[in-house]
């Protein structure tokens, strides 16, 4: 095999490589002979077919497949020989035309990964907003345990105030005919949830039981029922029953329903859920500065066809976006030109960022355990209440979805190691503070990888 440089520049190489004709017809030769003891031919005991006879009947065939294992192992052997470590798939393109007793000659275009020189992270300095429960917010959650633990009792000759359940009986009509979805009985409604169309709720309040309306709505205009949407419809109601809600009061049985014995013991848990919360999104923010001060640290050329396949993933979400009508006010006020600017910038700092961390994990061997995927599982759980079978059988049954938690995961964990070597200060701030990020969606779209 000859192996001639032909492109080192920056990070791309190329190479030309000739395989002698001499060579594919040994290998032809010696895959012939391998199928010899496979082959059955009228006439010919097994192994005994001629070599003549095996190359007129397989020897198209198996130079095709002699001819793509000799290139892939010349590519094996120049990566290797040249200790080059590709960023993505090599570009293979034949020079020659591809017939038996010539010379294989062809192409091999390639991007190597950047070399990444000293990383010494304590020179990032950075400051940790951090927040504590306000005793205030700790009353608040409270009292929504209290709101979401409240019942209801019948109240006879009272009429209908807010906050009230009102037991209804209904049936919507649009331009005088029922519409379906429009009609029920003995309904639960609870007055001032804002949970009925708006308008709705409203002309329930001072009815009492026995009491018939006719209540005049109209439907949003950005109602999911396109037969509905913006129209005028009136509903015939009849009050059944009215309701009013009981708060319980803020005892140890309240407690018990959350699982804890005493008044006491249901604060502090209200105040560690709270506090973890809390540092939930100081830790985010925090990560997003880490990322912030790592990009601006650290410069190096990146592979172009990396931050190209990048760019494609983030202007086809935003084809995407704007193909539904929901692109960002920002960016729908921009030309294809500014975006493209814009956005592969983004990209470029995405796949630079990425390089950086891939490189951190590997000098230090930080890994991914199935411990850790079962956590970020058990996480994606409990963004799904009520539904953390589904979830569970969603990820066990997709293999790739499983494994999309690991590159988060790796990320953080990546990160935790450079905060760890890195200057990091508190800065105590309340807890609207923490929770305010104006520059949110921007921080989002440049920060994460």
């Amino acid at each position: 095999m000859q192996v001639t440089e032909t492109l080192n520049e920056s990070l791309k190489r190329a190479y030309k490589i000739v395989i002698p004709a001499t060579e594919i017809d040994t290998r032809t030769t010696q895959r012939l002979e391998e199928l010899k003891d496979q082959v059955r031919l009228p006439g010919f005991r097994p192994g005994k077919v001629p070599m003549t006879l095996m190359r007129q009947r397989y020897g198209k065939n198996v130079l095709g497949e002699v001819l793509e294992k000799a290139v892939q192992d010349s590519i094996t052997e120049v990566i290797e020989s040249n200790a080059l470590k590709p960023a993505m798939q090599p570009n293979i393109d034949l020079v020659s035309e591809v017939e038996a007793g010539k010379d294989l000659e062809f192409t091999m275009a390639v991007e190597v990964l950047p070399v990444i020189g000293e990383l010494d992270f304590s020179i990032v300095a950075l400051e940790r907003e951090v927040a504590e429960v306000a005793a205030e917010k700790v009353d608040e959650a409270l009292e929504d345990l209290r709101q979401r633990s409240k019942t209801h009792e019948a109240v006879e000759g009272r009429v209908a105030e807010t906050g009230d359940m009102a037991n209804i009986d209904f049936l919507g009509k649009l331009d005088g005919e029922p519409f379906d979805g429009g009609a029920a009985e003995g309904y639960d409604l609870e007055l001032g949830s804002g949970s009925f169309i708006p308008g709705f709720e409203e002309q329930l309040i001072g009815l009492k039981a026995g009491d018939a309306k006719t209540v005049e709505v109209s439907f949003p205009e950005d109602y999911p029922a396109e037969n509905l949407a913006g129209k005028p419809v009136a509903f015939e109601v009849t009050v059944k029953e009215v309701k009013q809600a009981i708060l319980p009061e803020l005892d140890d049985e309240l407690a018990k329903k959350f699982g804890k014995e005493t008044v006491d013991e249901l604060k502090e848990a209200v105040r560690g859920d709270l506090q973890g919360e809390y540092d939930e999104v100081s830790k985010a923010k925090l990560k997003r500065k880490l990322l912030d001060a790592l990009a601006d640290a650290y410069s190096f050329e990146v592979p172009e066809g990396l931050v190209s396949a990048e760019f494609d993933g983030i202007w086809q979400q935003l084809q995407q976006a704007k193909e539904q009508g929901s692109l960002e006010d920002e960016d729908a006020s921009k030309s294809d030109e500014e975006l493209t600017t814009e956005y592969r910038s983004i990209a470029e700092r995405r796949v630079r960022l990425g390089l950086l961390l891939a490189e951190v994990g590997q000098r230090n061997e930080i890994n991914v355990a199935q411990e850790d995927l079962n956590k970020a599982l058990m996480r994606e759980m409990r963004r799904y209440p009520g539904q953390e079978a589904a979830v569970i059988n969603y990820y066990r049954n997709n293999p790739q979805a499983m494994e999309s938690l690991r590159a988060p995961v790796f990320e953080d964990k990546v990160c935790d190691f450079i905060l760890e070597l890195a200057k990091v200060t508190d800065k105590p701030v309340d807890v609207d503070a923490l929770l305010a990020d104006p520059d949110a969606n921007a921080a989002e779209v440049t920060s994460e990888k």
